[in-house]
């Protein structure tokens, strides 16, 4: 489904990518792991078209995307839920989920798809009035993956979906994960907290410092010695 081939990419002249393969195969959850500063919200940047590479291609559903503009990308079937949530605060919850569906004409979909995300998220319901920015750090990363899945993605990428939340919150947000990619959404997923990461995931990447050093199935990578020492605590 999507591939990256050789994929470089720099913040002027600091290298942030050095030259990163990975695949990720329909139907998956793939994750990327790595201590901060490795290069993995650099990737889903990448991938999403907030960053150009300098070098390599990246190819989505057998077309290159490499250079193709962010909307674009988003109207071809990528979403991205970025690092810290973004939803729009003095916005309404609802103002905030219509947004995802900028790129889509069919209403009657839309109004589906709605109370999909209403069906997945049900902390949301009743609050469409609120305003986003008044609502829970666990509420806002439901939002934010609510607002990407308007858009009907057939890849969902997620930047660091655990990030500041309580143990509890983090375990419901990642059982929506499992159930959003068993209804058919293929997932990227970038996140610290590896150990979670990896049970989830059927595939894993190791980054350091803007290279891939391993990769391997999700369940091999969490037995792995090094991968424990260095990310699961052990």
């Amino acid at each position: 489904m999507l591939t990256l081939d050789n994929i470089s990419t720099s913040y002027g002249n600091i290298s942030a990518l050095k030259g990163i393969s990975l695949q990720v195969k329909e139907g998956q959850i793939v994750t990327l792991i790595g201590a901060n500063g490795a290069g993995k919200t650099t990737t889903l940047k990448t991938i999403s078209g907030l960053l150009c590479p300098d070098e390599g291609d990246i190819t989505f559903r057998g077309k290159s995307i490499k250079g193709v503009a962010p909307h674009k990308i988003a109207a071809m079937g990528i979403g991205h839920v970025p690092e810290g949530r973004r939803v729009f605060p003095r916005l309404t919850l609802m103002e905030n989920l219509e947004l995802g569906a900028f790129t889509r004409k069919d209403k009657s979909e839309i109004k589906k798809d709605l109370e999909r995300v209403m069906g997945l998220f049900p902390q949301l319901k009743g609050r469409e009035k609120q305003a986003a920015g008044t609502l829970s750090g666990g509420e806002q990363q439901m939002l934010a993956m609510g607002r990407a899945l308007m858009g009907r993605p057939k890849l969902l990428l997620l930047d660091e979906p655990s990030m500041g939340l309580a143990p509890l919150i983090v375990k419901n947000i990642f059982s929506i994960i499992e159930e959003i990619n068993s209804q058919g959404t293929t997932v990227l997923l970038v996140e610290q907290n590896a150990n979670v990461a990896l049970s989830t995931a059927d595939m894993g990447y190791v980054m350091e410092t803007g290279k891939i050093v391993m990769s391997d199935t999700a369940d091999k990578l969490l037995v792995d010695e090094g991968v424990k020492k260095a990310y699961l605590g052990d």
